[in-house]
């Protein structure tokens, strides 16, 4: 089979006024970024506010392996076999992250006959989205430096600032940095780091907001650190909001592309699933409703992280009813979670495919505790075998579960009609009403419990003293009535990522509670998750360049 960059390459590509114009966009509600990109402008959605919501689908996945089971592929394909059976329906999906790009998954735009297009500028720069949301955080970065060292009239306590920077590229070094040496002339001195551009607040943020007021003040809301009397100072207390709206007044707006089958594709914000939420832009998502009649849409990793923010953090900000999920699962995966070295995953064992289904059917069971109808797509590798397969989707028929196999790598979407009907099955005969498994107004205490303990299968959880002291200042501040965002590894239920399958009797440990207040959740950062990654022994970037005609190569 022909490589990724081979098949986008060789896509026939309609001019993005086709693609607007099919979803009834009017001239004057889009801008075209070249001739094949475009944005949407956000006063679409308050335009289109009494058209009926189309059906959203959320795909999901079981706990991946490092190298991912195809969750966007698998996204991208099914809105286009959906489409194939004369439905209206649109892939709402997140912008890729220059990070794992050139770090250690490659791409994220899809891949095989199933690829958003273009797809190396999706993935690289796109539309400048991630570097409006950088500059912005960024700029903040420097002007709470600059008010430290014009005096400090705020009373800002140095050691006490909370905003970090930013840089949506791996690189560990940046972890931890001291700012200010060489003398007074350079600023006050003292410790800082940087976080990956998708752990930003602002991406955060920029997902949960409906229009430009509410980006606004939800910037003026975000907290940057604490005085000498332990008061909490923000965004609105220096007065730059105004300053970071005006970086932001492009990237606000959605973007608008195709897939490799011209079904069109809204691609919006990309916040970390394992640090942040996980999920695009709710503008973008509620767009995409107004103007289909299918919106498939994912969240990161697997239903313990993705899915669970997306219910709990994502629907319950947007008042979204999500009407079925999609669970994809592979057989790599279910080998690699049954004990199999990842160099052996490519070896037939129906054996180890048993062990490793009891992961697959706890992230079944986490959909089923928000009364999501879900359907198991399983997405074929190259490597499957016939016999492995067939086990598979036998071990589904044991536990219950309705499975479809997928192609839609191969195939695009003529190898995601079995799932498309399934699905479209699935809605129309479920009478499940979704539900966030806890309720905000619970005590933060049982709102981390009930995550741990009813998505994650944990048998206890513990605090350091630190994330105890901070469990106080939530309470004392006021913010205890904020969602939970859990930073977890994906590659386990526990917080340990050596521990696959489906992991029982652990304890997870809560080392730091950071409260975001613009996006209007508290981020719980357990084990040693890291909000900026570092590269690989041979990142991606080792493979990726620039032919002589001017084609990006090696992405995927």
């Amino acid at each position: 089979m022909k490589s990724d960059s081979a098949i986008a390459q060789e896509a026939t590509m309609l001019p993005i006024a086709m693609i607007a114009k099919q979803l009834g966009l009017a001239d004057e509600e889009w801008e075209p970024y070249g001739r094949y990109k475009a944005k949407i402008h956000v006063d679409v959605l308050e335009k289109m506010k009494n058209h009926p919501d189309g059906k959203l689908i959320l795909v999901t996945a079981m706990s991946p392996t490092p190298a991912g089971e195809g969750k966007s592929t698998v996204t991208i394909g099914l809105a286009q076999a959906l489409n194939k059976l004369s439905q209206r329906a649109i892939a709402a999906i997140r912008e890729p992250s220059l990070g794992p790009n050139f770090g250690l998954k490659g791409g994220a735009a899809g891949g095989g006959y199933s690829q958003v297009l273009p797809m190396s500028d999706i993935n690289l720069h796109f539309t400048g989205d991630f570097h409006a949301i950088t500059t912005a955080h960024n700029l903040l970065a420097a002007l709470i430096d600059n008010h430290l060292y014009q005096g400090n009239e705020l009373h800002i306590d140095p050691d006490r600032v909370t905003w970090r920077r930013v840089l949506d590229i791996n690189d560990r070094s940046l972890r931890q940095v001291a700012i200010g040496l060489g003398g007074r002339g350079n600023g006050v001195t003292r410790e800082a780091g940087f976080d990956i551009t998708v752990a930003s607040e602002i991406m955060a943020l920029l997902c949960l907001v409906e229009n430009a007021t509410e980006l606004k003040d939800a910037l003026a809301r975000m907290l940057i650190g604490y005085t000498y009397e332990n008061v909490p100072v923000t965004v609105s207390d220096l007065g730059v909001q105004g300053a970071l709206a005006a970086l932001l007044k492009d990237a606000i707006h959605p973007n608008l592309v195709q897939t490799i089958e011209n079904t069109p594709a809204i691609i919006h914000g990309g916040p970390f699933g394992n640090i942040a939420h996980g999920c695009n832009s709710l503008i973008a998502t509620q767009m995409a409703l107004k103007l289909g009649e299918y919106v498939v849409t994912e969240a990161g990793f697997g239903a313990d992280l993705g899915a669970e923010k997306f219910f709990d953090i994502k629907c319950r900000r947007g008042q979204l009813e999500p009407s079925a999920a999609v669970i994809v699962a592979t057989v790599r995966a279910l080998k690699y979670h049954g004990g199999i070295p990842k160099k052996d995953l490519t070896i037939e064992d129906l054996a180890a495919i048993t062990r490793g289904f009891a992961n697959l059917a706890h992230h079944a069971r986490i959909v089923s505790e928000y009364h999501v109808p879900f359907v198991i797509a399983l997405n074929r590798f190259p490597t499957d075998t016939d016999a492995e397969l067939a086990h598979v989707e036998k071990l589904c028929a044991e536990h219950g579960f309705r499975v479809a196999l997928t192609e839609v790598f191969a195939k695009g979407g003529a190898g995601g009609m079995e799932l498309a009907r399934a699905i479209m099955e699935t809605i129309d005969h479920s009478e499940m009403s979704f539900a966030p498994i806890y309720d905000v107004e619970q005590s933060l205490l049982n709102k981390i419990e009930i995550i741990c303990k009813k998505v994650y299968g944990a048998r206890t959880v513990q605090f350091t003293d630190v994330a105890k002291r901070q469990l106080a200042d939530c309470d004392r501040h006021g913010w205890s009535n904020l969602p939970i965002c859990m930073a977890k590894t994906p590659y386990s239920f526990s917080d340990n990522p050596s521990l696959i399958g489906d992991v029982q009797e652990f304890t997870i440990t809560i080392r730091d509670i950071r409260p975001s207040l613009g996006a209007e959740f508290l981020v719980c950062l357990t084990g040693d998750i890291m909000t900026m990654p570092g590269l690989p022994k041979h990142p991606h970037a080792l493979k990726v360049d620039l032919d002589e005609s001017g084609q990006v190569t090696g992405l995927f």
